[in-house]
Formats: C-alpha cells, structure tokens, sequence
C-alpha cells in the first residue's frame, strides 16, 4: 500500500487565505447556487442545501463560531431580559 503525501512531504504550507474560492451561504443576503444558480435553499444548523440541484453548502456563521465554549442560543424577536426562577 502507498501512502498519501503531506503537505510538508510537497514542501507546501497550509495557508487558508491563498486557498482561493470559497463558497458558502451567507445569511441576509441573495445567494446563489454555484450548481446551477437559483435562489431557493433549504437552511439547516450547519449547511443550506439548493432546493434544486442539492448543492450544499456551509453556513458562513457557523464556520465562524467558537467551538470551545457552549452553544447560547439568542431570539432576534425577544428583548434580553433575566429569566427569573
């Protein structure tokens, strides 16, 4: 069996800014599938998904969040108000 060259085997570093295109789905704005370029996307907790052609892609808030410390989850709708017990 072989094995599977690194990238310190290739002499290259990994360095995401020069990696190029990157798409992903971006809240609050018009996003386009990169399939086949409709508008309709089916949004989960991590990816939205093309209604169309199922192209998939990753939510940009959720490539962004910490994953060190818990999930709070925040209503847009609700003022920040203590929760009494």
């Amino acid at each position: 069996m072989t094995s599977i060259p690194t990238l310190s085997d290739l002499n290259m570093s990994h360095d995401p800014a020069q990696r190029g295109y990157h798409a992903v789905y971006r809240e609050h704005q018009v996003n386009h599938c990169p399939g086949c370029g409709r508008t309709h996307w089916l949004i989960g907790r991590m990816s939205a998904e093309c209604a169309f052609c199922s192209t998939a892609l990753p939510l940009a808030e959720a490539s962004m969040r910490s994953h060190t410390s818990a999930a709070v989850i925040q209503h847009r709708n609700r003022p920040q108000a203590a929760w009494a017990a």
